[in-house]
């Protein structure tokens, strides 16, 4: 999102206005800009002229999805809400290090403006803590509760603590080099293979542990494996064997998740797999006392 500085205006282009604080400007390749500052527009509507000093950002849209969207979007959003969010993005692509794009602004401002009519009408959206994002994304994670506070505190209101989800999944959107919606695939089948364990040991993980922060780590690399189609194998099956007589429980578990993956991706998972969830998934129900160990953290998990 550059400043006015960074790109250069035609003098005299056309000029559209959307509101006091909104102007579009059609540049010498018949491109739109549009151009963002308080009171920009008041004096267009008065000599058709715009005070490029006063101008706070610039972006271009290429296509026209984009402009219809970001004119409706951006004429009736509170500037005060533009501003904030548009100040949370810059610090954003400081701390990534990286320009999250045209798109992620209007995306935000899109998403926090229905937050906040929603919450305007006393409706809250519901939400989720959603804590294997904090593992497998830690950057966006931290990055983007960094936003939620910062946009709060320009707006000078509380906002719901599980804006923090929804703009770190609006930021893997912005900064994965995917199809749009994978990272949000995977993200989903993970916490589908989370809630598997959770169903077959009967009780709710500790997501602060750190057997959880390795076995949600496992589970994403498991999954990225199956894509790659680089599953682990070996000819080797005894080590399977032990465990599957050893730790039932865990490898009654595991062949659940194995059942869902293949329903989920159509592919099978390999002993090799399914052996080293039955060892993660065994560590972690050993930890919360409910192992084929018999509950003793002490006892050897392969």
């Amino acid at each position: 999102m550059p400043g006015a500085g960074d790109v250069p205006l035609p003098p005299g282009g056309v000029h559209k206005l959307l509101n006091n604080n909104v102007v579009v400007s059609i540049d010498a390749d018949g491109r739109e800009r549009v151009l963002m500052g308080r009171g920009i527009g008041f004096q267009l509507k008065h000599d058709g002229r715009i005070d490029l000093a006063k101008v706070e950002k610039t972006f271009v849209l290429d296509q026209a999805t984009d402009t219809a969207h970001a004119r409706k979007l951006l004429t009736d959003a509170p500037y005060t809400l533009v501003q904030a969010v548009l100040h949370a993005v810059d610090e954003a692509e400081r701390e990534l290090g990286r320009d999250l794009g045209r798109r992620f602004p209007l995306a935000v401002i899109d998403h926090v403006h229905y937050v906040v009519e929603r919450l305007d009408q006393g409706i809250r959206i519901p939400g989720t803590s959603m804590p294997e994002l904090r593992i497998l994304h830690p950057d966006e994670s931290r990055v983007a509760e960094h936003m939620a506070a910062s946009i709060a505190a320009s707006l000078g209101r509380e906002l719901p603590p599980e804006e923090g989800v929804f703009l770190t999944m609006h930021l893997l959107n912005a900064t994965r080099d995917e199809p749009n919606g994978t990272a949000a695939l995977l993200f989903r089948r993970v916490q589908h293979v989370v809630r598997t364990v959770e169903t077959g040991l009967g009780t709710t993980l500790d997501t602060d542990s750190a057997d959880y922060a390795r076995f949600i780590l496992h589970v994403r690399f498991l999954l990225q494996r199956l894509v790659d189609r680089t599953m682990l194998a070996s000819g080797d099956s005894s080590f399977f064997e032990f465990a599957k007589q050893r730790y039932p429980r865990s490898f009654g578990i595991a062949e659940a998740v194995k059942a869902y993956v293949l329903a989920a991706t159509s592919s099978t998972l390999t002993d090799e797999e399914v052996l080293y969830l039955i060892v993660h998934v065994e560590r972690i129900a050993t930890s919360m006392g409910r192992g084929d160990a018999g509950g003793d953290p002490s006892a050897p998990v392969l």
